[in-house]
Protein backbone atom coordinates (compact mmCIF):
# COMPACT_ATOMS: atom_id res chain seq x y z
CA UNK A 1 0.00 0.00 0.00
CA UNK A 2 1.38 3.29 -0.99
CA UNK A 3 1.19 6.18 1.25
CA UNK A 4 -1.11 7.82 -1.14
CA UNK A 5 -3.58 4.85 -0.95
CA UNK A 6 -3.85 5.05 2.72
CA UNK A 7 -4.17 8.92 3.00
CA UNK A 8 -7.28 8.47 0.88
CA UNK A 9 -8.71 5.06 2.26
CA UNK A 10 -8.45 7.42 5.67
CA UNK A 11 -10.02 10.41 4.43
CA UNK A 12 -12.83 9.02 2.52
CA UNK A 13 -13.25 6.92 6.14
CA UNK A 14 -13.92 10.10 7.83
CA UNK A 15 -16.11 11.32 5.21
CA UNK A 16 -18.13 8.21 5.26
CA UNK A 17 -18.29 8.40 9.27
CA UNK A 18 -19.00 12.02 9.41
CA UNK A 19 -21.75 11.89 6.81
CA UNK A 20 -23.53 9.12 8.97
CA UNK A 21 -26.77 10.65 10.90
CA UNK A 22 -26.28 10.71 14.35
CA UNK A 23 -29.96 9.35 15.68
CA UNK A 24 -31.89 10.83 17.96
CA UNK A 25 -29.43 13.77 17.90
CA UNK A 26 -28.69 16.85 16.99
CA UNK A 27 -26.45 16.40 13.23
CA UNK A 28 -24.98 19.83 13.50
CA UNK A 29 -21.30 20.86 13.43
CA UNK A 30 -20.15 22.64 16.30
CA UNK A 31 -16.96 24.43 16.02
CA UNK A 32 -14.05 25.78 17.75
CA UNK A 33 -10.37 27.35 17.67
CA UNK A 34 -7.07 27.93 18.97
CA UNK A 35 -4.41 29.73 17.96
CA UNK A 36 -1.22 30.15 19.62
CA UNK A 37 1.80 32.91 18.78
CA UNK A 38 4.53 33.24 20.06
CA UNK A 39 7.53 35.92 18.78
CA UNK A 40 10.71 36.92 20.76
CA UNK A 41 13.35 39.32 18.69
CA UNK A 42 16.27 41.49 19.40
CA UNK A 43 18.36 43.81 17.74
CA UNK A 44 21.47 45.48 18.21
CA UNK A 45 24.76 44.24 18.75
CA UNK A 46 23.11 40.77 17.49
CA UNK A 47 19.81 40.35 16.31
CA UNK A 48 17.51 37.00 16.47
CA UNK A 49 14.16 36.25 16.08
CA UNK A 50 11.64 33.36 16.57
CA UNK A 51 8.61 32.91 15.48
CA UNK A 52 6.43 30.21 16.90
CA UNK A 53 2.67 29.66 15.80
CA UNK A 54 -0.31 26.71 16.19
CA UNK A 55 -3.93 26.62 15.07
CA UNK A 56 -6.22 24.36 15.81
CA UNK A 57 -9.87 23.54 14.83
CA UNK A 58 -12.11 21.15 16.21
CA UNK A 59 -15.82 20.50 15.40
CA UNK A 60 -18.39 18.06 17.36
CA UNK A 61 -21.44 16.77 16.67
CA UNK A 62 -23.03 13.90 18.83
CA UNK A 63 -20.52 11.16 19.51
CA UNK A 64 -18.19 12.60 16.31
CA UNK A 65 -15.07 14.89 16.51
CA UNK A 66 -13.22 15.78 14.03
CA UNK A 67 -9.71 18.19 14.60
CA UNK A 68 -7.07 19.59 12.18
CA UNK A 69 -3.99 21.27 13.58
CA UNK A 70 -1.49 23.22 11.44
CA UNK A 71 1.65 24.70 13.03
CA UNK A 72 5.69 25.94 13.19
CA UNK A 73 8.14 27.66 14.16
CA UNK A 74 11.33 29.32 12.69
CA UNK A 75 14.25 31.35 14.45
CA UNK A 76 16.84 33.05 12.54
CA UNK A 77 19.87 35.20 13.38
CA UNK A 78 22.18 37.23 11.49
CA UNK A 79 25.52 37.54 11.49
CA UNK A 80 27.54 40.36 10.67
CA UNK A 81 31.41 40.65 9.70
CA UNK A 82 33.06 43.48 9.82
CA UNK A 83 36.85 44.71 8.14
CA UNK A 84 38.92 47.40 8.55
CA UNK A 85 41.47 48.98 5.99
CA UNK A 86 43.66 52.04 5.79
CA UNK A 87 45.90 53.39 7.76
CA UNK A 88 45.36 54.51 12.08
CA UNK A 89 44.36 58.22 10.67
CA UNK A 90 41.72 56.77 8.51
CA UNK A 91 40.08 53.65 8.28
CA UNK A 92 37.47 52.36 5.92
CA UNK A 93 34.99 49.79 8.15
CA UNK A 94 32.89 47.74 5.75
CA UNK A 95 30.39 44.85 7.05
CA UNK A 96 28.18 42.31 5.77
CA UNK A 97 25.55 41.00 7.31
CA UNK A 98 23.97 37.45 6.45
CA UNK A 99 20.94 36.09 8.14
CA UNK A 100 21.10 32.50 8.87
CA UNK A 101 18.19 30.29 9.86
CA UNK A 102 19.25 27.97 13.19
CA UNK A 103 15.37 26.52 13.56
CA UNK A 104 12.46 25.66 11.41
CA UNK A 105 10.18 22.81 11.56
CA UNK A 106 6.57 22.53 10.69
CA UNK A 107 3.15 20.49 10.78
CA UNK A 108 -0.09 19.64 9.56
CA UNK A 109 -2.55 17.08 11.33
CA UNK A 110 -5.98 15.82 10.73
CA UNK A 111 -7.87 13.24 13.19
CA UNK A 112 -11.48 12.27 13.34
CA UNK A 113 -12.97 10.29 16.31
CA UNK A 114 -16.38 8.30 16.62
CA UNK A 115 -17.37 7.90 20.52
CA UNK A 116 -18.96 4.49 21.23
CA UNK A 117 -19.59 5.41 25.16
CA UNK A 118 -15.73 4.72 26.92
CA UNK A 119 -14.30 3.45 23.70
CA UNK A 120 -13.63 5.48 20.58
CA UNK A 121 -12.57 4.67 16.96
CA UNK A 122 -10.32 6.86 15.04
CA UNK A 123 -8.34 7.66 11.92
CA UNK A 124 -5.89 10.30 10.86
CA UNK A 125 -3.41 11.42 8.90
CA UNK A 126 -0.13 14.22 9.31
CA UNK A 127 2.47 15.80 8.00
CA UNK A 128 5.94 17.09 9.33
CA UNK A 129 9.09 19.00 7.71
CA UNK A 130 12.02 19.34 10.42
CA UNK A 131 15.53 19.66 8.13
CA UNK A 132 17.40 20.14 10.91
CA UNK A 133 16.36 16.36 12.16
CA UNK A 134 17.66 15.61 9.30
CA UNK A 135 13.92 15.14 6.82
CA UNK A 136 12.36 17.34 4.59
CA UNK A 137 8.90 15.37 4.51
CA UNK A 138 7.17 13.00 7.06
CA UNK A 139 3.89 11.72 5.96
CA UNK A 140 1.91 9.49 8.27
CA UNK A 141 -1.72 7.57 8.48
CA UNK A 142 -3.20 5.78 11.12
CA UNK A 143 -6.22 4.21 12.60
CA UNK A 144 -7.17 2.46 15.93
CA UNK A 145 -9.10 2.29 18.65
CA UNK A 146 -8.54 3.92 22.22
CA UNK A 147 -10.46 4.55 25.87
CA UNK A 148 -11.50 7.36 27.90
CA UNK A 149 -10.71 6.63 31.43
CA UNK A 150 -11.36 10.08 32.73
CA UNK A 151 -14.13 13.05 31.16
CA UNK A 152 -15.51 15.25 33.71
CA UNK A 153 -15.07 18.78 34.61
CA UNK A 154 -11.85 18.82 36.58
CA UNK A 155 -9.86 17.04 33.81
CA UNK A 156 -9.80 13.69 31.29
CA UNK A 157 -7.41 10.69 30.75
CA UNK A 158 -7.78 8.74 27.33
CA UNK A 159 -5.04 6.81 25.84
CA UNK A 160 -5.19 4.77 22.40
CA UNK A 161 -3.16 2.34 19.80
CA UNK A 162 -3.68 2.21 16.09
CA UNK A 163 -1.92 0.87 13.13
CA UNK A 164 0.13 3.50 11.11
CA UNK A 165 2.29 3.56 7.76
CA UNK A 166 4.61 6.13 7.44
CA UNK A 167 6.33 7.29 4.46
CA UNK A 168 9.79 10.05 4.93
CA UNK A 169 11.58 11.33 2.65
CA UNK A 170 15.57 12.38 3.98
CA UNK A 171 17.57 15.95 3.57
CA UNK A 172 20.38 13.55 2.28
CA UNK A 173 18.49 11.53 -0.52
CA UNK A 174 16.10 13.91 -1.65
CA UNK A 175 13.37 12.27 -3.86
CA UNK A 176 14.02 9.06 -1.85
CA UNK A 177 11.11 7.93 0.35
CA UNK A 178 11.05 5.09 2.52
CA UNK A 179 7.61 3.89 3.53
CA UNK A 180 7.07 1.28 6.93
CA UNK A 181 4.60 0.31 8.72
CA UNK A 182 4.44 0.38 12.99
CA UNK A 183 1.91 1.03 15.38
CA UNK A 184 1.51 4.62 17.74
CA UNK A 185 0.33 4.46 21.46
CA UNK A 186 -1.15 8.03 22.77
CA UNK A 187 -1.39 8.56 26.35
CA UNK A 188 -3.71 11.83 26.80
CA UNK A 189 -4.26 13.70 30.06
CA UNK A 190 -5.69 17.22 31.17
CA UNK A 191 -6.37 18.60 34.96
CA UNK A 192 -7.62 22.04 36.21
CA UNK A 193 -5.44 23.36 38.59
CA UNK A 194 -7.45 26.62 39.84
CA UNK A 195 -10.73 28.64 38.21
CA UNK A 196 -7.76 30.14 35.77
CA UNK A 197 -5.04 27.48 35.77
CA UNK A 198 -5.11 24.25 33.00
CA UNK A 199 -2.42 21.53 32.83
CA UNK A 200 -2.38 19.20 29.55
CA UNK A 201 0.04 16.89 28.45
CA UNK A 202 0.08 14.66 25.13
CA UNK A 203 2.77 11.52 24.98
CA UNK A 204 2.44 9.80 21.60
CA UNK A 205 4.84 6.79 21.17
CA UNK A 206 5.99 5.27 17.08
CA UNK A 207 7.41 2.23 16.48
CA UNK A 208 8.76 1.16 13.15
CA UNK A 209 8.10 -2.85 12.84
CA UNK A 210 9.91 -3.46 10.04
CA UNK A 211 13.09 -1.97 12.26
CA UNK A 212 12.21 -1.64 15.74
CA UNK A 213 15.22 0.33 16.29
CA UNK A 214 13.18 2.89 14.72
CA UNK A 215 11.71 3.93 18.04
CA UNK A 216 10.37 7.77 18.00
CA UNK A 217 8.03 10.05 20.78
CA UNK A 218 7.20 13.28 21.59
CA UNK A 219 6.17 14.55 24.88
CA UNK A 220 4.48 17.45 24.60
CA UNK A 221 2.96 19.30 28.34
CA UNK A 222 1.65 23.14 28.84
CA UNK A 223 -0.07 25.24 31.46
CA UNK A 224 -2.44 27.96 30.57
CA UNK A 225 -3.23 30.56 32.73
CA UNK A 226 -6.44 32.82 31.40
CA UNK A 227 -6.18 36.30 31.52
CA UNK A 228 -9.69 36.94 29.48
CA UNK A 229 -12.45 34.69 28.86
CA UNK A 230 -10.73 34.46 25.04
CA UNK A 231 -7.12 34.62 25.72
CA UNK A 232 -4.59 32.69 27.56
CA UNK A 233 -1.08 32.80 28.70
CA UNK A 234 0.56 29.54 27.83
CA UNK A 235 4.14 27.92 28.89
CA UNK A 236 5.08 24.65 27.19
CA UNK A 237 7.90 21.91 26.71
CA UNK A 238 8.12 19.37 24.38
CA UNK A 239 10.41 16.73 24.29
CA UNK A 240 11.39 14.57 20.97
CA UNK A 241 13.30 11.52 21.00
CA UNK A 242 14.45 9.65 17.79
CA UNK A 243 16.37 6.41 18.49
CA UNK A 244 17.35 6.29 14.41
CA UNK A 245 18.09 9.49 13.04
CA UNK A 246 17.85 10.79 10.03
CA UNK A 247 21.80 11.44 8.58
CA UNK A 248 23.04 14.98 7.92
CA UNK A 249 25.33 16.00 5.20
CA UNK A 250 28.47 16.42 6.76
CA UNK A 251 31.75 18.33 4.61
CA UNK A 252 34.92 16.08 4.69
CA UNK A 253 38.02 17.41 4.58
CA UNK A 254 41.84 15.88 4.36
CA UNK A 255 44.12 18.46 4.92
CA UNK A 256 42.32 21.26 5.00
CA UNK A 257 41.08 20.69 1.57
CA UNK A 258 36.96 19.30 1.01
CA UNK A 259 37.18 16.19 -0.78
CA UNK A 260 33.57 15.21 0.07
CA UNK A 261 30.61 14.72 1.88
CA UNK A 262 29.75 11.99 4.33
CA UNK A 263 26.67 11.17 6.32
CA UNK A 264 26.51 12.01 10.24
CA UNK A 265 23.45 10.96 12.32
CA UNK A 266 21.57 14.17 13.65
CA UNK A 267 21.04 14.36 17.71
CA UNK A 268 18.21 11.77 19.04
CA UNK A 269 16.65 14.27 21.31
CA UNK A 270 15.05 17.72 20.58
CA UNK A 271 13.68 19.98 22.88
CA UNK A 272 11.48 23.26 22.80
CA UNK A 273 10.64 25.35 25.30
CA UNK A 274 8.02 28.42 24.07
CA UNK A 275 6.14 31.19 25.87
CA UNK A 276 3.17 31.94 24.09
CA UNK A 277 -0.30 33.61 23.85
CA UNK A 278 -3.76 31.77 23.08
CA UNK A 279 -6.36 33.42 21.43
CA UNK A 280 -9.57 31.09 21.59
CA UNK A 281 -12.50 31.82 19.49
Amino acid sequence: MTVRTALVALLALMGTLMATPVSGQDAGWSWDNSTEVGFVTTSGNASQTTLSLKSSLTGTSGPNAFKIGIGGLRASSELTTRAAEGTPGGVTVTEKTTEVTSASNYFARARYDRDLGEAFLFTGAGWERNTFAGFQNRFSAVAGVGRTWVNNDNGRFKTDVGGTYTLQEDVQTPGERDGFGGFRVTIEGARTLTETTDFETEFVLDENLEETDDLRFDWLSSIAVALTEGLALKTSYQLVFDNHPALLSVPLFNGGTQTGTVGVASSQFDSLLTLSLVIKL
